[in-house]
């Protein structure tokens, strides 16, 4: 499921959304990340404030579609692995792409990551929300159990 999409502007010439309304069809993180490496693609990273704009405007191409898109966080490509520094304030120095881009750019919501137990990256995408205290985040990320369904 899911277009692929491309342009010949970005390092990532070709991006593919999947999205599923049917919540028993979403997945964890390594599913997610196995899926696009069985498409020949990687799950995405993201490298610049434009890059991010872009998918921003394909899931808002997608909504306007009324494809009946609703709340549902999509996966990256950020995540963290072992559980050695999780807790002190190294740990967002340990996120990495697991595409090995070396990218610094980041596009946390405020107080993210938590770090502790979460340590696989969602882009929010919860359109039905209200904005929370550090305001809207739709589109912002955030850490989340690897095991989590998105």
């Amino acid at each position: 499921s899911g277009q692929k999409v491309c342009y010949g502007a970005f390092k990532h010439s070709c991006y593919k959304l999947a999205y599923f309304q049917d919540l028993s069809r979403r997945v964890g993180f390594q599913e997610a990340r196995q899926a696009c490496e069985i498409d020949g693609g990687a799950l995405l990273s993201l490298e610049s404030e434009s890059e991010q704009q872009l998918i921003e405007n394909m899931l808002q191409n997608l909504t306007k579609s009324g494809s009946g898109i609703s709340d549902g966080d999509f996966w990256i490509g950020l995540w963290r692995s072992g559980d050695g520094l999780a807790t002190s304030s190294a740990c967002p120095d340990l996120y990495q792409w697991a595409d090995g881009s070396t990218s610094p750019f980041r596009n946390w919501y405020t107080d993210e990551p938590s770090c502790g137990s979460e340590a696989c990256v969602v882009m929010y995408h919860q359109p039905t929300a209200n904005p929370g205290l550090g305001g809207p985040y739709l589109y912002q990320w955030n850490d989340d159990r690897c095991n989590m369904k998105h």
